[in-house]
């Protein structure tokens, strides 16, 4: 068992009060799941203030406190410990508690606004198809090796990463590939993890209501490249024009990828359709399930990564064929009368672009486009107008609805949406609060060859409305309506 001095190495302490040679059977941040022989780490969050629970984590048997500021009453018996920044020490504590198995995987980090959970979750189908023991950490799910647990944040909290990784290594898994958000860089999750390498998709509006300006959210994405080193290697989209902003002051191998400009690992688009993409990937031509250009970044970062990690060139190229796509993300099902309807986890100006810019590209120009879409409550405000606007634009028929509205009225919400529509397009506009009604309009409405797009949630199968979290499936949803229709 740890004592609390050996989970302090490398920590920032400012000041220890007590005993550092108490055991330590547990870490922990929420005062509710303390108990006995516990590490107590009190976080200044978003909303809450951990050192306001100090109390109430002693009283349920902690046996050191780990603070930014010590409290002013000291209970006899209990280590305190001082550190400049709590949310970080979390992180090397972690890390140190459960022996760093980060080193002892080969991990691969993927951030960025857009394709995250894509490159990550393909990456772990290839690994596994290749021979691999393979660990994911995504927005959809956790994986150890073939055992699934379910999936709470983009990138979950310091102590998680650090049990899941060693529970990784104990069941055998070599290489793991995480989803890296920028909440989870600016709140110090991925601290003191040893990457491998690491992915930079893309950068566009999302998250200012927490990072405030653009140029804040880009510059928490580039301290992950600025962390990485030596031995690992960065690997960025330098279509996009952020990507060598992300390598500006990394130590570590720099690599891109691109469908336009020159890279190291270079592709092209030659076909699309609803059944896959025909690619070149350094001049070499690969049929694909996977739908859309923004499918073919992913492909290129994907065949990057695993040939940088040793894989071989052609024998990646074969296995990226067999990919399948992701849940929710451009996952389509056609109707009995031929009417496709996709749901897509785009809920972001740019991805909503993306999707609708893949489906106009793919379609003959006779079929009608339904968009279904909405913007989550409780977040960033700026992009709503934006995703209005846009559906309007490139839809036949735009409708407005809920998505996770959480503790904000949604009807504000949607109202919010409609003042980003021009007036042209207030003539194919429609705002329907249910979301189950909306896409059964859009299933009624939608005649033989139109394609639905419902967008925003994707993969989620709940709707969040006023802190509660009621079952709500878009997939499900479509297929019942196309199934009602045809009754």
């Amino acid at each position: 068992m740890k004592q609390v001095k050996d989970i302090l190495e490398k920590v920032d302490v400012h000041s220890v009060v007590g005993d550092s040679n108490v055991p330590v059977e547990a870490i922990c941040f929420d005062s509710r799941l303390v108990k006995a022989g516990t590490l107590f780490v009190a976080q200044r969050g978003v909303a809450v203030d951990g050192h306001d629970f100090i109390a109430k984590a002693i009283a349920s048997g902690a046996r050191a406190v780990v603070c930014e500021q010590l409290p002013e009453e000291q209970v006899q018996g209990v280590t305190y410990v001082k550190v400049g920044n709590a949310s970080r020490a979390l992180a090397v504590i972690a890390a140190n508690f459960y022996n760093h198995p980060s080193a002892e995987l080969t991990l691969v980090g993927v951030t960025g606004t857009n394709g995250k959970t894509t490159v990550a979750s393909l990456l772990y189908q290839l690994f596994v198809n290749a021979g691999y023991k393979v660990g994911l950490l995504s927005t959809v799910r956790v994986m150890v090796g073939t055992e699934e647990f379910p999936a709470t944040h983009t990138t979950p909290d310091s102590v998680s990463i650090n049990h899941y990784m060693r529970t990784m290594v104990d069941a055998g898994v070599t290489h793991c590939f995480m989803e890296v958000s920028s909440h989870g860089i600016h709140q110090c999750r991925t601290e003191a993890l040893e990457f491998d390498g690491g992915v930079f998709t893309n950068l566009s509006h999302d998250h200012l209501d927490y990072h405030n300006t653009f140029a804040a959210y880009r510059d928490v994405k580039k301290a992950f490249f600025d962390g990485l080193s030596k031995k690992a290697f960065a690997l960025v989209n330098s279509d996009d024009k952020n990507g060598n902003i992300m390598l500006q002051n990394t130590k570590a191998k720099k690599l891109s990828y691109a469908l336009k400009s020159l890279a190291d690992y270079k592709g092209k688009v030659l076909e699309k359709s609803f059944s896959g993409s025909l690619l070149t990937v350094n001049n070499v031509e690969l049929w694909i399930k996977l739908i859309g250009s923004f499918n073919a970044y992913n492909v290129l970062a994907i065949y990057a990564v695993a040939v940088e990690l040793g894989m071989d060139s052609f024998e990646v190229l074969r296995l990226l064929s067999e990919l399948e796509s992701v849940s929710g993300r451009f996952q389509y099902t056609v109707s009995p009368e031929g009417v496709t309807a996709i749901v897509d986890y785009a809920h972001t100006p740019d991805a909503l672009k993306n999707v609708l810019q893949t489906i106009n590209d793919i379609r003959t120009g006779k079929e009608q486009v339904m968009t279904v879409v909405g913007c989550g409550g409780d977040r960033d405000k700026t992009k709503r107008p934006k995703m209005a606007q846009i559906a309007a634009q490139l839809s036949s028929q735009a409708i407005f609805t809920a998505d996770n509205p959480r503790t904000e009225n949604p009807q504000t919400i949607l109202d919010e949406m409609e003042a980003g529509v021009p007036e042209e397009y207030y003539a194919k506009t429609l705002t329907i609060l249910d979301r189950r009604q909306a896409i059964k309009t859009a299933c009624k409405l939608a005649k033989p060859g139109d394609i639905i797009l419902i967008a925003g949630k994707g993969h989620e199968t709940y709707q969040e409305i006023q802190g509660e979290r009621q079952h709500f499936d878009d997939m499900e949803e479509v297929v019942m309506c196309f199934k009602q229709l045809k009754g």
